[in-house]
């Protein structure tokens, strides 16, 4: 069963990992999520939604982005509001992802514009770790 690799002793690793976690202001991430969504839709989402309609039952497919344009496929909702869904759907699980990243203690948070200081960091964590 699948707890089984859950307990015991960890494997020994011949490596350290070092943890950053990226930050933007809510406003710019949210802004970046919608033209996500967006640029997804251009790209053809739509379409591979339309292909995977005789599966939509399938759990692995009960996900953002499938699961509202099911919905239109099935005449439940417009297009718009299915797209409207998915911009607020996928903001809420990068809330999610941040609230559990956030909760691990090991993870050194920058933000993400700074990219000198993340490299600093990095460079420097990097060189403790192997000293």
């Amino acid at each position: 069963p699948f707890s089984h690799f859950r307990t015991g002793n960890k494997a020994n690793r011949n490596f350290e990992s070092i943890k950053i976690g990226l930050e933007r202001n809510r406003e710019e991430l949210y802004d970046r999520i919608n033209r996500r969504v967006e640029e997804m839709l251009q790209q053809g989402l739509l379409e591979e939604v339309k292909a995977l309609f005789p599966y939509r039952h399938l759990n692995a497919l009960n996900t953002v982005g499938y699961s509202e344009f099911f919905d239109f496929l099935e005449g439940k909702t417009d297009f718009e509001e299915a797209v409207r869904l998915v911009k607020r759907n996928s903001r809420r699980y990068a809330k999610r992802q941040l609230t559990w990243f956030r909760k691990d203690k090991d993870f050194t948070w920058f933000d993400a514009g700074n990219f000198l200081e993340i490299l600093s960091f990095a460079t420097s964590a990097t060189a403790q770790k192997s000293s």
